[in-house]
């Protein structure tokens, strides 16, 4: 009871004090000028803080580049149109770092030059036409150009031409996994609907049309094969929700739409074993290797198992959020030549066998 009132006393006694420094701290500040109104002061200290700003986002941009603005993907591609899609991509992020660089130096040096002065008085322009046109139409051009060109290039890569003797492939998405689908000798996809899939005694995964002659000839695997330096076509299905199918070394994307059949052409131009020599592709492997190292000694102190060390490999992901296990949903994608592709796919049983 005694302890109880005295710690009572005590934190009373703390607040008097509190309150008693609080009026001494107002009584020192009465002369202070506490007004709410900028004065040339301020202005000037918020002027030099807005050029102290800018010369931050400079640096930062520099060191930025300097030690991240290796770009692992651009120059690197693997597919006939990847040099276009880089060179749109290089373009659009020039012309974006240059008017960013500049409309930044114009907004901090405007509110450093014109900040406000004792006696000085805003000049107000009721409007300019020519400014306006000005800053309209540069914008207009330039996003025009970037737009026609990007129309063009798509146009290019999504000529899905049979006369060019393409491969037909199926990648069929479903959570949280691939799955291909290689039209066969006759190079036809079988007809398929997700009503038709069958996962008991006989399965059809795919759920494929067993009276459709064109079916009997498909070769349905766990991984993707490709000849180099022939064209591919790609027919996408998704049996669940929306899904994206990514290979960024191909410099492809599309989406898999549940309920309909979206397609993507491509042409590999270099394989696996080519890739994997590139300096770019080096220096990554050997990049995640010594972490990989590392991490290895860290676990075998604890006493578990290392990590395998890294190769590349191109991969089929999806890049759309997908579900729990999105992360988890790829699929290696080999590119061989001509002739190893032939043995590989002539050893695979179609469809048609499995019944």
């Amino acid at each position: 009871m005694t302890t109880g009132l005295l710690t009572f006393i005590v934190l009373i006694l703390i607040a008097i004090a509190i309150w008693q420094l609080t009026k001494i701290f107002d009584l020192s500040q009465a002369k202070a000028d506490n007004t709410q109104v900028a004065n040339d002061k301020d202005n000037n200290i918020n002027g030099y803080l807005m050029m102290g700003f800018l010369m931050f986002i400079y640096v930062i941009t520099i060191i930025s580049f300097w030690k991240w603005g290796d770009l692992p993907l651009i120059g690197n591609s693997a597919s006939e149109h990847g040099t276009s899609v880089d060179t749109l991509m290089v373009i659009s992020m020039v012309l974006i770092f240059f008017v960013q660089t500049v409309t930044q130096a114009l907004l901090h040096y405007f509110a450093f030059k014109y900040r406000g002065k004792k006696g000085r008085k805003a000049l107000y322009y009721a409007d300019n036409d020519k400014l306006e046109f000005i800053w309209t139409i540069i914008p207009v051009i330039t996003l025009a150009g970037l737009i026609l060109y990007g129309l063009f290039t798509w146009n290019e890569i999504m000529d899905v031409n049979m006369d060019d003797d393409p491969i037909v492939v199926e990648l069929y998405a479903q959570q949280f996994n691939w799955k291909a689908r290689y039209a066969g000798e006759d190079n036809v996809l079988g007809k398929a609907n997700v009503r038709l899939i069958d996962l008991g005694d006989n399965p059809n995964i795919l759920g494929l049309d067993r009276e459709d002659k064109y079916a009997q000839d498909d070769v349905i695997t766990q991984e993707l094969r490709l000849p180099v330096g022939r064209k591919v076509v790609f027919k996408m299905r998704s049996q669940d929700v929306l899904h994206s199918a990514y290979m960024p070394h191909f410099r492809m994307q599309m989406n898999c739409v549940p309920g309909q059949t979206t397609e993507f052409a491509m042409t590999p131009t270099k394989t696996t074993a080519e890739m994997r020599e590139t300096p770019k592709i080096v220096n990554k492997v050997s990049r995640i290797n010594s972490i990989r190292a590392a991490k290895s000694k860290e676990l075998a102190a604890k006493g578990e198992e290392a990590l395998e060390p890294y190769e590349f490999d191109f991969l089929l992901l999806c890049n759309k959020i997908c579900g729990e296990s999105h992360y988890n949903m790829q699929m290696k994608v080999i590119v061989e030549s001509q002739e190893d592709f032939d043995k590989w796919i002539a050893a695979q049983e179609t469809f048609g066998k499995k019944k």
